[in-house]
């Protein structure tokens, strides 16, 4: 088996340590076997990448992805626009678009049709070219709803949520898709309710402790949406391994995450892109205001949780319009950076090393060390100097995939967009006398 030698770069390894300059990383296989001095610059018969003035790294792990969305603006379109056959068929088309952004694992806990366990099966067996893939399968909701609100039916399925309208219908799904194979099982915690302001908790503590109980008897770990300090708190002393968003937390709450052992994942960049960015595309005011608070109001909570030990990971959100797939991976490191006040080298870790948890693959990926598997990026430019070329694809030199260089030559993907996908408006307004008549 002939080797891969990356030489002559900067080695930042994942694992918190200063940058190496002038180090060698040597792959054979899926596996890194060597990290350090190698002034012979032969692979063995294999290919010699040179990565002088660039940093070498391992490859980000997003843990929190929508690859079966295909994109939407808004929940009509998720919901009623997505068959099953089409979304499976975008989602491994879309999946790609991961890896060239230099996103060599990620976490998608819930997911359209439950298409996640065949997706991630068709990757580990090389039909589908994508990331190392840990997946869930429809999110648990309690007939109160989810995000979505009264768009959610009171039982049933519908897009990525499963409804559970009793305990034995909870212990019910979970087991079904634990039978599937999923790899976590996601709740969503927290819901929208007429008349009340903000996502509100919409388990009782017996119910999510009987979902992870029931979970963890079967060996499978759970993850949680959570958007209030309460809903975190809930989930924590429950036994969600995993926390999503964990919006406006407070000293209380990080005291109750610390006592769990959960980790957190606060997914920031969807919010991050409306408030900078939404005004290019047209996003709501009102929203940016709202999301603007919901950083600014978690951030605080977040450090702290970060300096007691928790573990802190970063995730995209990208499967939305406000989030494509391969253009936003790596802004959650830049705003780390920006409002926790973490130094990019602490960032980077959140990506890599933490991001192994939620592939359930710790000590086997997220570091560059012997005996990791060989999943490696080369970026030109110092991302410790500024974190914010980890988001440019046009600086990477390199994406290593399970020891495997993924062609980064080809030219991006591009399809067309078919009617059935939006929502079709008869206008963008009332047509008011008014209007006509000004």
């Amino acid at each position: 088996m002939s080797d891969l030698l990356i030489t002559g770069g900067t080695v930042v390894d994942g694992t918190g340590a200063a940058a190496r300059p002038s180090t060698a990383v040597r792959i054979r296989g899926d596996e890194i076997v060597a990290v350090g001095d190698d002034p012979t610059g032969e692979a063995g018969g294999g290919e010699v990448i040179d990565a002088t003035g660039c940093v070498v790294m391992p490859g980000l792990i997003d843990a929190h992805c929508h690859v079966t969305f295909g994109e939407p603006q808004s929940n009509d379109e998720l919901f009623f626009h997505r068959d099953q056959g089409y979304a499976a068929l975008l989602a491994g088309w879309n999946v790609g678009k991961l890896l060239r952004a230099g996103v060599t694992g990620f976490l998608d806990a819930d997911v359209l049709w439950d298409l996640g366990v065949a997706l991630r099966d068709g990757i580990d067996a090389g039909i589908v070219e994508g990331p190392r893939m840990a997946c869930g399968g429809s999110a648990l909701l309690t007939s109160v709803g989810g995000t979505a609100g009264q768009l959610f039916p009171d039982r049933g399925r519908l897009g990525y949520a499963a409804i559970v309208g009793s305990k034995d219908e909870l212990v019910a799904e979970i087991r079904r898709q634990v039978k599937v194979g999923v790899d976590w099982v996601k709740i969503h915690s927290t819901g929208l309710v007429p008349r009340q302001s903000g996502e509100i908790l919409v388990w009782t503590d017996e119910e999510l402790r009987l979902a992870c109980d029931t979970a963890h008897s079967l060996g499978v770990p759970v993850v949680a949406h959570a958007r209030s300090a309460e809903s975190t708190a809930a989930c924590a002393r429950s036994g969600v391994d995993l926390i999503l968003h964990s919006s406006f937390i407070d000293e209380a709450t990080v005291e109750v995450v610390v006592a769990s052992n959960a980790a957190l994942c606060p997914t920031w960049t969807f919010l991050a892109n409306l408030v900078d960015y939404g005004h290019k595309v047209g996003a709501s005011a009102r929203l940016v205001d709202l999301f603007r608070h919901e950083i600014e109001a978690t951030a605080r909570g977040v450090r702290l949780a970060y300096d007691a030990g928790v573990k802190l990971l970063c995730g995209s959100e990208s499967g939305f319009s406000l989030t494509p797939y391969g253009h936003w991976h790596a802004r959650e490191l830049e705003l780390y950076v920006r409002h926790l006040g973490l130094s990019p080298l602490e960032a980077i870790t959140c990506a890599t090393a933490n991001g192994a948890f939620a592939l359930r693959m710790e000590g086997r990926v997220g570091t560059l060390e012997p005996g990791r598997l060989a999943d490696v990026i080369v970026v030109a430019g110092d991302p410790l100097a500024d974190i914010r070329v980890l988001q440019d694809r046009s600086r990477l030199r390199a994406v290593i995939s399970r020891g495997r260089p993924v062609d980064l030559a080809r030219p991006w993907p591009e399809r067309s967009v078919w009617p059935k996908e939006k929502v079709g408006m008869y206008s963008q307004q009332p047509l008011t006398y008014d209007v006509v008549n000004p």
